[in-house]
C-alpha cells in the first residue's frame, strides 16, 4: 500500500481525532432543562444548539452572551458536543493569592475563601469572617429574630435589654425613686 494511500485511509480517523476537543465562544443559554443547554459557535460559523453543559454538582451558573467555552465532541462527532467547562475573563476575580478560592458574577458579589478569612461583598457592603472570634460587618444589620450576646452562657438579648432600660428607674436624691427613662430604646 502506498503512502498516499495510507494516509487517505487515516484522514477520516485524523479528522476526528482533531475535533474531539475544542474552545468556542458561548451565545444563548436555556437554564430550565436538566442539564443547562447551550449554543456555542466552535469553528468560525460552526453553531450548535441545545450542547448540554455539565456543572460541578452543588453549584451552578447562567452565563452572558460571549462567554468562553471547552468543550468535546464524543468519538469526534460534533453531534455528540458537550461542554466541560465554561469561563467568562470579563468578570473573573483576579490576584488571588495560591490556595484562594472564590465565586462571584457580573455584578462584583463575591465570596472569597482568602489567606486571612473569608469575604463576603455585595450591594456595596462587606462581611468578614477571619480565624478569631470576630465578625466584621460594614454594613446596617437587620434581624426578624432574637440577637443576643453571650449566648452559651448568661448573655441576654437585645429585646431583653431594650425591656430593661425602658422600664428602670433610680433611686430619688430626696427619697423615693426616678421615673422611667424619657427617652426609650
Amino acid at each position: 500500500m502506498s503512502m498516499h494511500a495510507f494516509n487517505r485511509m487515516l484522514a477520516p480517523l485524523k479528522r476526528r481525532l482533531q475535533l474531539i476537543l475544542s474552545r468556542g465562544v458561548g451565545h444563548l443559554s436555556n437554564p430550565d432543562t436538566e442539564l443547562q443547554e447551550l449554543q456555542i459557535e466552535l469553528l468560525s460559523g460552526e453553531v450548535l444548539d441545545g450542547v448540554e453543559h455539565f456543572e460541578a454538582y452543588g453549584y451552578t451558573s447562567r452565563p452572558h452572551p460571549g462567554h468562553e467555552v471547552a468543550a468535546a465532541s464524543l468519538a469526534g462527532k460534533r453531534s455528540h458536543t458537550v461542554c466541560l467547562v465554561v469561563v467568562d475573563r470579563r468578570y473573573r476575580l483576579k490576584s488571588l493569592a495560591k490556595g484562594e478560592v472564590a465565586l462571584y458574577d457580573d455584578l462584583g458579589h463575591q465570596v472569597h475563601l482568602t489567606r486571612d478569612g473569608i469575604v463576603i461583598r455585595g450591594a456595596g457592603q462587606q462581611v468578614l469572617i477571619t480565624g478569631t472570634p470576630k465578625l466584621r460587618v460594614e454594613a446596617d444589620i437587620e434581624a426578624t429574630g432574637q440577637i443576643k450576646d453571650l449566648c452559651d452562657s448568661s448573655g441576654k438579648t437585645m429585646s431583653s435589654m431594650r425591656t430593661a432600660h425602658n422600664s428602670h428607674t433610680h433611686p430619688g436624691d430626696s427619697g423615693g425613686t426616678t421615673g422611667t427613662p424619657n427617652q426609650e430604646m
